[in-house]
């Protein structure tokens, strides 16, 4: 099973073709080296294992972290019980 997670465009590298993404408060660096389209700053992308797979709009981006959230929240709860 993969794995995509809605990240938004915070920075991006041209020379280098690659984006600092920012995702539930961490920022990381992701390759766009896969994408046929443009991404700018201010975009949802999702990113899978350090690339920038597809772009996403922001309203199911951010649903989709809402969901991310509460699956992180529910795993917090049981590790404290």
């Amino acid at each position: 099973m993969c794995l995509a997670i809605p990240s938004k465009v915070i920075s991006i590298d041209s020379e280098m073709n690659v984006a600092c993404l920012e995702t539930l408060g961490v920022q990381r660096e992701a390759s766009l080296d896969l994408m046929q389209e443009s991404v700018e700053v201010g975009d949802y992308v999702l990113l899978h294992v350090g690339f920038v797979m597809s772009k996403i709009d922001e309203e199911s981006a951010k649903l989709s972290l809402e969901v991310y959230e509460q699956i992180l929240e529910s795993l917090k709860e049981e590790e404290e019980m």
